[in-house]
This record gives structure tokens, C-alpha cells and sequence, in this order.
């Protein structure tokens, strides 16, 4: 049964090259197109903040796989996100590259986790059979299986 938990709220005006805000007026920033492709400097674009919530989320997916197996993880540990905005035909998509560090644990057991987090992780559960999320231990690519990139976990 789904339980509703929270719901954040945001708007935006003008596209990538506007502005946008959080209800709670927490974010408000100037938005435009990545400065590579002719946008503004000390300004963000939509990947940007999906990379910041894809990364922060994954993260925070990690604290709970670690905290149901007894464990914690090192205060320094980091999970890095890249998101890519390309052009294919007429369309545009995103992927995703997740690369983690737990420093206090061996690539075994981070791959381990890595892997149940990418199962529980709200971002990894919308983004499954819809865009390519590599994931990484220390910059190493781990295999992903079919079945954790293509519809929902379990399924």
C-alpha cells in the first residue's frame, strides 16, 4: 500500500534561461543552459540539481542499508553523481553515472551495498527502465544486471 510521505513543491519561469523556487523559498536560483553550451556563468541547469538530489538521495539510501546490517558509514564517505544531458534524433535524454567511496569498507562489500541501495534509492526506483544509471566503486564501473536498470525491483 503506498503511503504518501512528502511532497516538495517548485516552480519555474523563463525555462533554462529563467529562475526557479522552492515553495518553502529554500531554493531560488537563476537557471540557464550549462555554460558550455552558451549559458551564463554562477548560474545552475535542471541536470545540475538532479545530480545534486540524485547523489544526496543515493547517499542517504546508503546510511540506511548500512544502519539495517549494524554498521555506519565513514563520515567522509562520498557518492559522486554525473548527469549527462544528450541529443538522440529529434529527442533529449538523460544518463546517469553514480561512483561511491565508503572509505572504511572493501570493494566487496561496498559493491554489496552500492547494489542495495541502487534497489531502495526513490531516485534509482524512478529513474529504472527509463535512463542508463552506471554505477561505480571508486571510479571502477560495477556490473549492473538487466533487472536493476528495467522496470521496478522485484518485478
Amino acid at each position: 500500500m503506498k503511503k504518501n510521505l512528502y511532497t516538495a513543491d517548485a516552480s519555474a519561469i523563463g525555462g533554462r534561461s529563467g529562475r526557479v523556487r522552492s515553495a518553502t523559498g529554500t531554493i531560488d536560483m537563476e537557471m540557464s543552459v550549462p555554460e558550455g553550451l552558451g549559458g551564463k556563468k554562477n548560474a545552475t541547469n535542471p541536470e545540475e540539481l538532479f545530480a545534486a538530489g540524485y547523489a544526496s538521495c543515493f547517499q542517504q539510501a546508503l546510511l540506511v542499508i548500512a544502519q539495517k546490517a549494524g554498521d555506519t558509514l565513514d563520515k567522509e564517505s562520498k557518492v559522486q553523481c554525473s548527469v549527462t544531458l544528450f541529443q538522440e534524433g529529434e529527442g533529449y535524454g538523460l544518463s546517469a553515472v553514480l561512483d561511491v567511496d565508503l572509505k572504511k569498507f572493501d570493494e566487496a562489500k561496498t559493491i554489496e551495498m552500492v547494489r542495495q541501495a541502487h534497489v531502495i534509492c526513490p531516485y534509482s526506483v524512478g529513474t529504472r527502465g527509463n535512463m542508463e544509471v552506471e554505477l561505480r566503486v571508486m571510479g571502477k564501473a560495477i556490473p549492473v544486471k538487466a533487472e536493476e536498470n528495467a522496470g521496478v525491483a522485484g518485478e
